[in-house]
């Protein structure tokens, strides 16, 4: 059984990878050719602990997997992280174990990330200046650094709960080479002013009560909420998915249980026949934006096949890295863990 942990996970999962590896698995997903079971959901309400379970497989592939991710707020105070978590993948054939990645949540952090940048690809403007941010956790910098590979922009602006928070995550972004030259970041004290103006929003907090309003949102505006991956989370006003010229779910029936859309509809604000899957417009059998002043929601509330291919992908190089040293009598060649 494959053993890895969190170091050599990260060198073997870039960006741009795991990009590609998401974008066929949703395509792959919305045209039915993957398992998706429902989301499992568990609370540790003495610690303010939050597990989510997921699992997934794709047609075809040499694997499934099962992912644990884990919020524990109160860590930092332990000199813990917040996030943990582990992904256990299973040989297709066989159902036998074949790997564990001790990734520490590091899987689920990218994977998200690297949906907001499918999906913005996908629906945002070829042109874009202003980048709003809604959070100043790990996600708000992962989804402006993965942005960045599908999308060129001039400016940042980052809200969170904490001003000094926004602070650092602006000053995080500058400072690890993660925004393109040029590229400003900084840090709103109003959540009105981190939105309103901006060519694409990202909400990434685990809010329960909606932080973003319908006015703030103006015409040609792509709006990607990650935040609200349990069925009492809320990020977005009803009013703004209400108001928009169209509706994007990673997975309809799990944004009918949970998710910006699960609002929506039980507020009798949204038609679920208006709501498109983003494997849809990845896989060509829906348009991506139409006009440069569509207003459009994307609701990402994670999907297990996400987990399944970026893990793939993680085992996959390992294992050719492996085999690479081997051959080579321990020494690893340059390309070994290049692009599956």
């Amino acid at each position: 059984m494959l053993i890895l942990e969190e170091p050599e996970i990260r060198e073997l999962l870039d960006p741009v990878s795991c990009i590609a590896a998401v974008e066929a698995a949703f395509t792959a997903y919305a045209a039915g050719h993957a398992e998706l079971p429902d989301v499992i959901h568990l609370d540790v309400p003495e610690r303010r602990g939050e597990i989510h379970i997921k699992a997934g497989y794709l047609h075809g592939g040499t694997c499934w997997a099962v992912k644990v991710a884990s919020t524990f707020p109160s860590n930092p105070v332990l000199g813990r992280p917040a996030n943990g978590g582990l992904v256990v993948v299973f040989d297709a054939e066989t159902g036998v174990p074949a790997a564990l990645l001790l990734d520490n949540g590091y899987i689920t952090d990218l994977r998200t990330a690297a949906a907001g940048a499918v999906a913005a690809r996908q629906l945002a403007r070829e042109e874009i200046d202003v980048v709003g941010v809604v959070g100043s956790g790990i996600q708000a910098r992962l989804q402006v650094q993965l942005l960045a590979h599908v999308r060129r922009f001039r400016e940042v602006r980052i809200w969170g709960r904490r001003v000094d928070g926004a602070r650092d995550c602006a000053a995080q972004l500058r400072a690890t080479g993660a925004l393109p030259e040029g590229v400003t970041a900084r840090a709103e004290p109003m959540i009105e002013r981190a939105v309103r103006g901006a060519d694409l929003v990202f909400t990434v907090t685990p809010s329960r009560v909606p932080l973003v309003r319908a006015e703030w949102v103006g015409a040609g505006s792509l709006v990607i909420a990650v935040g609200s991956d349990g069925a009492d989370k809320q990020e977005l006003d009803v009013g703004v998915l209400a108001a928009a010229d169209r509706v994007v779910a990673d997975s309809l029936p799990q944004c009918r249980r949970i998710g910006e859309i699960h609002h929506a509809v039980l507020a009798g604000l949204l038609d679920e026949q208006r709501v498109t899957e983003l494997g849809q417009i990845t896989g060509g059998r829906a348009p991506g934006r139409r006009r440069a002043d569509e207003r459009i929601v994307c609701d990402l509330t994670g999907v297990g096949v996400q987990d399944v291919a970026a893990a793939a992908l993680v085992v996959d190089r390992a294992r050719r890295a492996r085999a690479a040293r081997e051959g080579a009598g321990g020494r690893v060649p340059r390309d070994a863990v290049g692009p599956a």
